[in-house]
């Protein structure tokens, strides 16, 4: 009885394995690849390389995160960084033979621009004039905020592992907002500074810096 049990089992497992393997095929190849999504090409900005607008790092930046969320492959990153050339750094693209090597890969690319393209200036030179940020008379909060993040984005450094990075972007984000809420002028310095936020994006949500101090006082 217990060889009739033990057989039994046998052939019901081997039933089971041929049913999972049935449904294995018919199964497309393929099936169950979760597919980029290239619409986000869409989110890049053009780059010319003398915008000020949209920096060399806004620009490397806005394709890692789009690759990220989209799921490309590091040569969709090369294409697309291409694509998006304009201007003088098209035309510099064109000329510089070390681009057009083959297997160009991000981060030679990322290394040929940002030599081409880095800034004269010190590092040293950057975290000065954002601990010396002044806020100009008429600048509204936004602009200034938008002066302080060009001098932070100067000196934060860029590295590969992506751990080591949000560490230094976090730290570059306190000393941003520290310029800024210490060097806010008028009454949406005073308020910002009196709820003490946590972040830039709090800071500037507060009623009287998005107003730039124009609010008026209900009866």
């Amino acid at each position: 009885m217990v060889f009739l049990t033990a057989a039994r089992l046998l052939a019901e497992l081997a039933e089971a394995k041929a049913e999972v393997q049935r449904l294995k095929d018919r199964i497309p190849v393929g099936t169950l690849t979760v597919p980029k999504d290239l619409s986000l090409i869409t989110l890049v900005p053009k780059w010319t390389g003398t915008d000020a607008a949209v920096t060399l790092e806004k620009f490397i930046s806005s394709i890692e995160i789009s690759a990220r969320i989209g799921r490309w492959e590091e040569a969709d990153k090369v294409e697309v960084a291409l694509l998006k050339l304009a201007g003088s750094a098209k035309v510099f693209y064109k000329e510089c033979s070390e681009l057009h090597a083959d297997g160009l890969t991000w981060p030679k690319f990322k290394t040929v621009f940002r030599n081409k393209y880095k800034d004269v200036h010190t590092d040293q030179y950057h975290y000065i004039k954002l601990q010396t940020a002044i806020q100009g008379k008429g600048e509204d909060p936004e602009a200034f905020a938008d002066g302080c993040r060009e001098s932070t984005g100067k000196i934060i450094c860029k590295v590969e592992d992506p751990v080591a990075q949000r560490i230094h972007n976090e730290n570059s984000e306190r000393m941003l907002l520290a310029s800024f809420v210490t060097e806010l002028t008028g009454n949406p310095g005073t308020q910002c500074r009196y709820a003490n936020p946590q972040s830039m994006d709090q800071a500037l949500k507060n009623r009287s810096v998005c107003t730039g101090g124009r609010e008026t006082r209900k009866n």
